[in-house]
């Protein structure tokens, strides 16, 4: 028996436990390593083997810690996930210490790793983006607001940076009411929100608030996952569809044709994901990320592995199948389950509480 593939994981988000379980399901043996900086990351206990790392490095020292964790482990594939750009450009290291790191490379990363810029770089590549502006004044708030507004849309608010949904609000002219108190509400006053600029204005935190604004737009939301070769030619592309609860495939050219323009023209290797919504019935791109979504181990009701895909490609193999699979009336949802943890010494649980 050949002996088993070493892949890295660092720091990532918890939904990567199925990630790793799929990496486990692959028809070799494959040693899962995984650190994280929060001790009871489900990831550390999903893994072979899970360790704590530096929490607070800047990108260039963390650079320095990925060389050293790669070769004192014999890693083989390196899934970069935080200080992604960082780590991407210091690829022919990593290659020199033997190790092949499955992201894609730093031109692409660089030019998805803010919003502004990614759609500036979606419409190069020819795919309908919505409409947006940049704003950092209450001035630009308002007047984004007043044009969207003209147009018949709501206005909506999230952060040039991040990711998961992290800071999306809805704006609205109606004032704050009790009604509000119950639920799950996610928008916030437009005065509010301009209120809040000019005093950012008048005392600027550390780091300046980069907002865009934009139609608040249709569903259903369709996220396409795409594995391309290392050249970044696509090889299988398949889009995830989500209304409500119900979930479900699509293999719609109107969704798959701009991925594989877009990830071709950004030579985009390896795992990506491209989320669309829709403006006046018509699929628009909303996020391009250079990192397998959270939600790809859902294509294994389609029969698909891209994580073990993957890391063959990284191997210098050729994954056996690709293309498009036959998604039809393959349709679920998803609840929620319990995933263990790493088990504390009993000292360092008390330390933790502040004991």
């Amino acid at each position: 028996m050949s002996a088993p593939v070493r892949v890295w994981l660092n720091r990532t988000y918890a939904e990567n436990i199925f990630f790793i379980e799929q990496l486990h399901a692959a028809p070799r043996p494959v040693t899962v390593l995984a650190t994280h900086a929060d001790p009871d990351s489900p990831v550390l206990a999903a893994a072979d083997h899970g360790a704590l790392e530096p929490a607070d490095l800047p990108a260039d020292a963390y650079v320095d810690y990925a060389l050293d964790h790669c070769a004192r482990h014999a890693v083989d594939v390196f899934l970069p996930q935080l200080h992604q750009l960082a780590v991407a450009l210091a690829r022919p290291e990593f290659e020199a210490r033997g190790t092949t790191l499955l992201c894609p490379p730093a031109t692409a990363v660089a030019a998805y790793a803010g919003k502004a810029d990614g759609y500036a770089a979606i419409a190069a590549a020819g795919l309908p983006t919505p409409p947006w502006w940049r704003v950092r004044t209450a001035d630009e708030l308002l007047d984004a607001v007043d044009r969207i507004e003209a147009d018949g849309h709501t206005a909506c608010l999230k952060p040039t940076t991040g990711a998961g949904g992290a800071g999306f609000r809805v704006l609205t002219r109606r004032p704050y009411d009790a009604q509000r108190l119950t639920g799950w509400d996610n928008q916030v006053q437009v005065q509010q929100v301009a209120a809040a600029l000019e005093r950012a204005g008048e005392n600027p935190p550390e780091e300046p608030l980069d907002l865009l604004v934009m139609p608040l737009l249709d569903g259903p939301e369709v996220s396409v996952d795409c594995l391309a070769d290392r050249d970044g030619t696509p090889l299988t592309v398949v889009g995830r569809t989500k209304q409500g609860r119900r979930r479900g495939f699509t293999t719609d050219r109107r969704y798959l044709d701009p991925v594989r323009r877009l990830v071709g023209a950004s030579a985009m290797a390896y795992l990506s994901n491209v989320q669309f919504r829709h403006l006046a019935g018509e699929p628009v791109v909303i996020d391009v990320n250079t990192r397998p979504a959270a939600g790809l181990h859902q294509l294994r009701l389609c029969g698909l592995n891209l994580p073990w895909d993957a890391v063959r490609l990284a191997l210098g193999e050729r994954p056996e199948g690709g293309g498009v699979p036959d998604v039809d009336e393959i349709e679920y949802t998803l609840v929620s389950g319990i995933q263990p943890v790493r088990a504390r010494r009993a000292a360092e649980a008390v330390a933790a509480l502040g004991g």
